[in-house]
């Protein structure tokens, strides 16, 4: 799902796509692995300095001082927490209708950052430039250098307050823009060889082992990757999601839309009916877990309930959007591999 590029597939549509993005999300896209990946900086306590890094972009921010007043997309700020990097502001979706953290908002307190966008094209400028940020920092979910949650018709004068970084997500595997954040935390100033750190990691490394055992000891088992609105059904092909991408370069066996049924998401995914929910066969059914998306405890179509997965009781979240550390990465591994492990061969 691009941006940029689909556009007006619609940067909304992205979202909904349930593709990498999913449903509010449709349009953006992500970048290849190390290869396309730029250099990172050099790790300062923050305030001190000179600080610069490469972003995924091929662009060099350079500033005297580590960036002190960070504003990041939310799921960017919730990597960075992870990693000891305190944000001052975030846009994208932070808090939930009844005043709760949103998923992508992973284990940030959200009531110390200032929220200057909880949706989608919502981004307060001037109350962005009250904070006098050092820098802004976002994913990308296209190949264009598209700021993900950026809007369009103001990311100009955001521009113009602060320099930005760039993550790309778009078409490579999640290791890769795991790696890119930890660089960048480590760059503004993270511990990186503190435990909680070099745990989660240990963590995701035996976490993607056991994928890739279960995949092997319990054959043939099929996944698909949806996304529910009111009236549609998308369905994620592999290409372009780093989660999905790497969980089949581990041996997932994926449901997998023929390219021309995913041109309308710009190659992200399929949309159907739900009459026609039924299309593919699956034993397992990954399930978008942003609030942009129905869950599926709230799915009422009578043929979301014949399938046989869902009557299997083999329906489990997905993380459209994975917070990009590996304390947030590691369980989301764990929770396939099991899956895999104890589903059986329904469909």
């Amino acid at each position: 799902m691009s941006n940029a590029r689909t556009a007006r597939l619609s940067r909304r549509g992205l979202l909904a796509a349930g593709g990498v993005l999913g449903l509010g999300a449709a349009l953006a896209a992500c970048g290849d692995d190390d290869a396309k990946s730029g250099g990172s900086g050099s790790k300062k306590d923050a305030g001190s300095g000179p600080w610069s890094f490469k972003d995924d972009r091929g662009t060099t921010v350079k500033l005297d001082k580590v960036p002190a007043n960070i504003v990041a997309f939310t799921g960017v700020a919730a990597a960075l927490f992870d990693y000891g990097i305190q944000v001052k502001g975030v846009f994208g979706p932070t808090e939930t209708k009844d005043g709760k953290a949103d998923v992508q908002a992973g284990d940030m307190d959200i009531s110390k950052v200032t929220i200057l966008g909880n949706v989608w094209d919502q981004f307060n400028v001037e109350k962005y430039a009250t904070l006098a940020p050092d820098v802004l920092i976002s994913t990308m979910f296209d190949d264009t250098g598209t700021l993900w949650y950026v809007p369009e018709a103001s990311k100009d004068k955001i521009a113009k307050l602060a320099p930005s970084v760039g993550i790309s997500v778009y078409d490579r595997q999640l290791t890769g823009p795991l790696q890119r954040m930890w660089e960048l935390a480590e760059s503004l100033g993270g511990d990186m060889k503190a435990a909680k750190a070099t745990d989660a990691k240990k963590r995701f490394e035996a976490a993607s082992e056991r994928l890739r055992k279960a995949v092997k000891a319990n054959p043939g088992i099929k996944v698909m990757a949806g996304s529910a609105s009111q009236e549609i059904f998308y369905v994620s092909g592999t290409n372009l999601s780093i989660d999905l991408e790497y969980f089949k370069a581990l041996g997932v066996d994926f449901v997998e839309p023929p390219e021309k049924a995913k041109a309308e998401g710009g190659g992200w995914f399929e949309s159907l009916s739900w009459e026609n929910v039924d299309k593919y066969a699956a034993d397992i059914i990954m399930m978008d877990d942003r609030t942009s998306a129905i869950q599926p405890a709230d799915i009422s179509e009578a043929t979301w309930k014949k399938l046989p997965a869902v009557k299997a009781g083999q329906v489990i979240p997905r993380s459209a959007e994975p917070i990009l550390s590996y304390d947030k990465c590691a369980p989301v591994v764990e929770r396939l591999a099991e899956a895999i492990e104890k589903a059986k061969k329904v469909s």
